[in-house]
């Protein structure tokens, strides 16, 4: 079995992988204040309750956008496992033809997301991940990545609204939305749920056509689950990608 980890800056994201099988998949807050033996323990209590013994794990890799846990959890996993485990960084070979600016500075998690969803999707093919930040990540017809956005994720979007705006609430997003709400409330999850669905419908119509042709349009990340149902657009939900996405780097760079 490995492990595959997708640090994120609110959330781990970690997966067990077996002959490309998921066994399990978890997830923890991203503390920048836990040290390399907490984290041990972490992962260990995560192990356990999934049943999954120290001499299961044969290997792992991990992406992080998060600099200090890059580091931190690595040091983790050697110290329950005596692995070192493999980093998404410079020297992974990834097979992507990256064609921005400059290649170096494209996240870590974008290419992984990028990589998973083009093993698996028609081209071309739009990534869109929802967590802190929502990025869109593009990749046209001939497999290249181009580019994407990258927009206020939706947490990000309603605790700023509550902090700066005196009489709004901090609210859960928990209960059906609609467009028209009869409380504050109402109001705020309707224009956070609604609004950002209808923000990436619009994103993938004006992407296809700075394109000229279809895209496939790929949802994943932690709150993908809550703004899916009120897209209009058809978008093919995978909330862990990610996980798929290293176990595929893995594969290809093992050998190394």
């Amino acid at each position: 079995m490995i492990l595959a980890i997708d640090v994120g800056n609110t959330n781990i994201v970690l997966g067990g992988i077996e002959n490309g099988e998921d066994i399990f998949s978890a997830r923890l807050a991203s503390d920048r204040n836990k040290t390399s033996d907490q984290y041990a323990l972490d992962i260990q209590g995560i192990l356990s309750m999934h049943h999954v013994e120290l001499d299961q794990i044969e290997g792992g890799i991990i992406s992080s956008v998060v600099p200090y846990l890059q580091t931190v959890i690595p040091q983790a996993v050697k110290l329950l496992t005596g692995i070192d485990i493999m980093v998404v960084g410079p020297g992974i070979k990834t097979g992507l033809d990256i064609r921005t600016d400059n290649p170096g500075a494209v996240g870590s998690d974008l290419i992984v997301g990028a990589i998973a969803a083009r093993a698996k999707y028609k081209l071309p093919i739009a990534i869109v991940d929802m967590g802190t930040a929502t990025t869109v990540s593009v990749i046209d017809d001939k497999g290249v990545y181009l580019g994407g956005m990258i927009i206020p994720g939706l947490w990000v979007s309603v605790n700023a609204l509550s902090s700066q705006a005196a009489q709004l609430p901090y609210i859960d997003l928990t209960g059906k939305a609609k467009v028209l709400g009869t409380n504050t409330v109402d109001c705020m999850r309707s224009g956070a749920l609604i609004g950002h669905a209808a923000m990436l419908d619009g994103i993938i119509d004006r992407l296809e056509e700075e394109l000229g042709m279809p895209v496939t349009p790929v949802l994943t990340g932690g709150v993908s689950p809550m703004v899916a149902p009120y897209c209009n657009r058809k978008f093919n939900l995978e909330p862990d990608i990610l996980i798929r996405g290293l176990e595929l780097l893995y594969e290809k760079n093992k050998k190394n």
